[in-house]
């Protein structure tokens, strides 16, 4: 910005957005002076570097508003984890399917996590099975993007909307 610009010759748009052409610093910085407002390098890379003339301080508050305003529309994509046993009752397993159905429409990936206890864990294929029936039943509402896999004493499958 202004004296801090260390190049030998730069290419100046003005204010009202009219390139100027190529000028030594010190005349763009005159007729930014003449204007009243700051000479700002915008683009340091090319060859010349292209400065601008604008009002500084208004730049960087519209920078920061954009930037305020792009944070504001962007959604975090939570991981929502759904645990059950294989031997979940069906009112259960219901109530587990409303709530994965929920994470879905709002956007957020679900954790799918069967917990083997005792001798369940013998019996890995039932969690299997239940893994599977998860999946058929929000088939159009998600995709698998983990696959069923043990991971110690449980089986974990991931989801995300489509």
């Amino acid at each position: 910005m202004n004296q801090d610009i260390n190049a030998e010759s730069i290419r100046v748009v003005g204010d009202d957005g009219e390139m100027l052409g190529v000028m030594s610093v010190d005349q763009a910085l005159a007729k930014a002076e003449e204007i009243g407002l700051d000479l700002v390098e915008i683009s340091p890379n090319s060859d010349p570097p292209v400065c601008k003339i604008l009002d500084y301080g208004k730049f960087k508050y519209q920078a920061q508003k954009k930037a305020n305003e792009a944070r504001k529309k962007q959604k975090i994509i939570e991981v929502k984890e759904i645990k059950m046993r294989p031997s979940i009752e069906r009112h259960d397993y219901d109530v587990k399917m409303r709530a994965i159905n929920k994470f879905l429409d709002e956007g957020d990936k679900v954790k799918v996590t069967i917990r083997f206890r005792g001798r369940e864990f013998l019996h890995q294929e039932l969690g299997m099975q239940m893994l599977q029936r998860v999946r058929d039943e929000i088939e159009e509402k998600a995709k698998v993007e983990a696959v069923p896999k043990m991971e110690g004493r449980q089986m974990v499958m991931v989801v995300a909307p489509r």
